[in-house]
């Protein structure tokens, strides 16, 4: 069933020196029908990162109703794909309700998600608020658009999973977007700060889930050449040449180029953190410290430098049946 809801908002003119953009058009697949056996194969390792993820973080509980957040691009489509999957195998039921926010590009074709989530029987909703003008007027030349395009984006998204009685909110981050996400607040923000796989929103009225959070990047992209989904360029986000986050992913891809596995140890390292070895006294009572610890010193302990596999173990997840 589909249902349709208009958030307006007060137009705003964009000014005379803002080219406008070429329309958005879906990408139609060129490639052959993937087979089920060539679908399984790449879906295979995202559902167990994103199953183990789901499990480790609590992100979906018995009687959810989780709102999946669909932009058109690959790592949403594949965020649908994998929920349907677990919906399919989970020891627990769970609703899911897929919502798209067209944000007024002009030419945006409304008509593309409709109709493949039509295909798929999933219940959805396309909402429209006109922040793409907004963020052309406000944003000065020259600048990124991310920050402002994502307040008002979440700012939409979170007041319909409020109106729609959404539990959850399931975004399409996956650990790639996290680790770029790292280094852009350790390079340019001083903070030591990712994004979190399960969070409370701005509001305090919406739990956030990133299902995909283990899941690199280059899976996702293999998958969703297989699956040949009708992606939906951006002419904001997705436009922007000189983005410094495409700086640092471009760094993270050749690091694991020249040193395969180096961006899971990252990410490892994420979930492995010690307060006492680093410098932040709001996290660790440095001053109370005496010459007789309490817990032992582990100062000068032999670094540790774990060989495993990330998710190893994740293949025993019975998801895949």
């Amino acid at each position: 069933m589909t249902q349709t809801a208009l958030a307006p908002s007060a137009p705003t003119s964009v000014t005379a020196a803002t080219p406008t953009p070429a329309a958005p058009t879906a990408v139609a697949p060129t490639a052959a029908a993937p087979t089920p056996a060539d679908t399984t194969r790449w879906l295979a390792p995202i559902v167990r990162a994103a199953g183990q993820a789901v499990s480790d973080y609590r992100m979906i509980e018995n009687g959810d109703r989780v709102m999946v957040c669909l932009s058109g691009g690959k790592d949403s489509y594949t965020l649908l794909d994998v929920l349907l999957h677990l919906q399919r195998k989970a020891p627990v039921p769970f609703e899911l309700i897929a919502v798209n926010l067209d944000q007024g590009q002009p030419g945006f074709p409304t008509d593309v998600l409709p109709r493949y989530l039509s295909a798929l029987g999933v219940p959805h909703t396309l909402i429209r608020q006109d922040t793409y003008r907004v963020v052309r007027e406000k944003t000065p030349a020259g600048k990124t658009t991310c920050a402002l395009c994502s307040r008002l984006r979440r700012g939409a998204l979170y007041r319909h999973a409020r109106e729609i009685g959404a539990t959850k909110v399931a975004l399409g981050h996956h650990r790639d977007d996290i680790l770029e996400t790292l280094f852009m607040n350790l390079f340019f923000g001083a903070r030591l700060k990712a994004m979190p796989p399960k969070l409370q929103s701005d509001d305090g009225t919406n739990v956030v889930i990133r299902p995909l959070a283990y899941v690199p990047e280059a899976d996702i992209i293999r998958y969703a050449q297989v699956r040949a989904f009708p992606i939906i360029p951006c002419n904001l986000c997705g436009s922007q040449e000189n983005l410094q986050r495409r700086v640092v992913g471009e760094m993270l891809a050749g690091w694991e180029r020249e040193h395969p596995g180096r961006l899971t140890n990252i990410a490892r390292a994420l979930t492995r953190v010690t307060p006492s070895h680093l410098m932040d006294p709001s996290l660790f009572d440095f001053a109370s410290l005496s010459v007789t610890p309490t817990e032992g010193d582990r100062a000068f302990d032999p670094d540790e430098h774990p060989q495993r596999e990330f998710l190893s173990g994740v293949q025993e997840l019975d998801v895949l049946g």
